[in-house]
C-alpha cells in the first residue's frame, strides 16, 4: 500500500492489504471531488483501484439528493474510494451491475460501526441470561447507516467523467456531541458508546469490510448472489419487513412494506394502496412508525 498524507497525525498509516494508495488530508472541500480529479487527471494511472483519500475536515461535504454534510473539524471522517472493477478478461463490470456498489458500501460500514458499537457493550455476568446487544446497527436501503433509527453514516456513489469506475464517499459521525448534530434523527459513536472510539480502527474495519465485500462481488462477475453481497446487504438491512414511505424522484410517494431485494439491488415494496409489489431503484425512503 502506498502512503501520503498532509495532516500531522494521519489515520490509516498501518500496512493493509484492503487498499492499494491512501492518502489522508488535514482539510478538504469534498473527498469524492478530490478522488474524482486524481482519477481522471494527468496522473489517474498512478491512482489504482481501491484508492483512498480521507480527512477529518471536509468542509464542502455533499450527501443524497443535493444535501450538505458538514461537522466540526475531527469529529467525523470523510472516506471516498476508489472503484475500478475490472474482470479476470481485463474488461470492465458492466454498469448494469454499478447499482451495488452503494449497499456494498453501506453493508461494510454497517459491519464495522457494529464492531465498534459491540466492543462497548458491558458484557452479561449471567450466563444464565440472553445475551442482546443494547443497539440495534441496521442498513437503511439504499445507503445510510443507523443506529437505534438514528443516522451515523452515510454514502455518496458517483460513476466517474469518464465512466471507468466510480468513486465511493462515505461520511461517519465519530465524536459529535449533541450540540454538533445536524439534525434531531442524527447521532455519534460517542454518543452511542459513551466513550470517544478511535478513528484509525474504525476506518481500518470500514476498509476491510469493503474491499472483502467488493472483491468477492467482482469475483463473481457481478454476481449477487454467488459472491454472498445479497445474502450479507438483506441481513444487515432494517429497512426489510418494515413499513416505509418512498419519495420517489418524480415526486411521487410509495406507502407500503419493504419485502426483499432483487438481483438489480432494487427494493421491492408492496405497495399498500393496490397491494401489488413495486421495485424503486431510487429515492428518499422514511421508516414510519405507528
Amino acid at each position: 500500500m502506498e502512503f501520503t498524507g498532509t495532516g500531522p497525525t494521519p489515520l490509516f498509516t498501518q500496512s493493509s492489504d484492503a487498499v492499494s494508495r491512501f492518502e489522508y488530508l488535514a482539510e478538504a472541500g469534498s473527498t469524492n471531488d478530490v478522488l474524482v480529479g486524481h482519477a481522471t487527471g494527468a496522473d489517474a494511472a498512478t491512482w489504482p483501484d481501491l484508492s483512498v483519500v480521507v480527512t477529518d475536515n471536509q468542509t464542502r461535504g455533499r450527501g443524497r439528493l443535493g444535501r450538505t454534510w458538514l461537522a466540526p473539524t475531527g469529529k467525523s471522517l470523510a472516506i471516498s474510494v476508489l472503484l475500478r472493477p475490472m474482470l479476470r478478461n481485463g474488461e470492465m463490470l458492466s454498469l448494469e451491475h454499478f447499482g451495488w456498489f452503494p449497499l456494498l458500501a453501506g453493508a461494510a460500514m454497517t459491519r464495522a460501526v457494529r464492531t465498534v458499537v459491540a466492543a462497548s457493550e458491558v458484557p452479561i455476568q449471567d450466563l444464565r441470561e440472553v445475551e442482546t446487544p443494547s443497539h440495534e446497527v441496521t442498513l437503511k436501503w439504499p445507503n445510510d447507516v443507523l443506529i437505534d433509527g438514528y443516522k451515523v453514516s452515510g454514502i455518496l456513489s458517483e460513476l466517474l467523467p469518464t465512466a471507468d469506475g466510480l468513486v465511493i464517499g462515505a461520511g461517519l459521525n465519530v465524536s459529535l456531541d449533541e450540540h454538533d448534530l445536524p439534525t434531531l434523527t442524527a447521532t455519534s459513536l460517542s454518543l452511542v458508546t459513551g466513550n470517544n472510539p478511535e478513528p484509525d480502527a474504525v476506518l481500518a474495519g470500514y476498509l476491510t469490510e469493503l474491499s472483502t465485500l467488493y472483491r468477492a462481488f467482482v469475483a463473481a462477475e457481478g454476481d449477487p448472489v454467488a459472491s454472498g453481497l445479497l445474502e450479507a446487504v438483506t441481513e444487515l438491512c432494517g429497512t426489510l419487513g418494515t413499513q416505509i414511505r418512498v419519495e420517489l424522484p418524480g415526486g411521487d410517494d410509495l406507502v407500503g412494506i419493504a419485502t426483499a431485494l432483487d438481483l438489480g439491488g432494487r427494493l421491492i415494496v408492496r405497495n399498500q394502496a393496490n397491494d401489488e409489489l413495486q421495485a424503486v431503484a431510487a429515492g428518499d425512503v422514511t421508516h414510519l412508525r405507528y
